[in-house]
């Protein structure tokens, strides 16, 4: 589900500050799929991202009335998730990371069970996660932010306060890693090679 316009946010933000418990529902449930799809991208954990995610909503609804509405909510909420996140990295350091990471997800699927364009989608997703797991905290997020939630790289620049330029390097490199690991994966070079064209 894509983020809701600014003139939903801002009416739904309005209503829900006078104490209105649809649009408080509204807020939540507009929001809650794309800010767990982030969390998830980031913590790599689908557990802890329900957890941040629920804890972030907990938060935004107990200081709504802080919200500044000369800026988007949706940036609001996902800076305020951002610094849950970061709070628990600091608490429980991250392993290094590592170019040979295993595939998230169990086995591939085998032929026949799924159509040909499902399995194709299957391995597509299982590639780009174990390529998103390799890349450092701070570009997973850049990642993430871009490709799939949509932002312009001047609000990902606000949001991890970089310069424009440096969070177009900051992507390119993190594009250039993951390509770079697909292509490594020897199992997976043909169909990387095509997807990747």
């Amino acid at each position: 589900m894509a983020v809701p316009s600014r003139q939903i946010e801002q009416r739904l933000v309005r209503l829900a500050c006078r104490g209105d418990g649809e649009a408080m529902s509204q807020v939540i449930e507009l929001f809650q799929s794309p800010l767990q799809a982030y969390l998830t991208r980031l913590c790599g954990s689908r557990e802890l991202a329900e957890d941040l995610a629920q804890e972030t909503f907990v938060r935004v609804l107990a200081n709504l009335n802080r919200f500044d509405d000369r800026f988007r909510f949706s940036t609001w909420l996902f800076t305020i998730a951002r610094r849950l996140w970061m709070n628990h990295m600091s608490k429980h350091r991250p392993i290094a990371d590592s170019v040979h990471v295993e595939l998230r997800g169990g086995n591939a699927p085998t032929p026949g069970v799924l159509a040909a364009a499902g399995e194709q989608r299957t391995r597509l997703r299982r590639l780009l996660d174990t390529a998103i797991d390799v890349l450092s905290p701070q570009q997973r997020e850049m990642v993430v932010l871009f490709h799939q939630q949509g932002w312009g790289v001047s609000e990902i620049a606000k949001q991890v306060r970089m310069p424009e330029g440096t969070v177009k390097s900051h992507l390119f490199r993190a594009r250039r890693r993951m390509l770079g690991l697909i292509r490594a994966d020897l199992s997976n070079r043909a169909f990387a090679e095509e997807v990747l064209r």
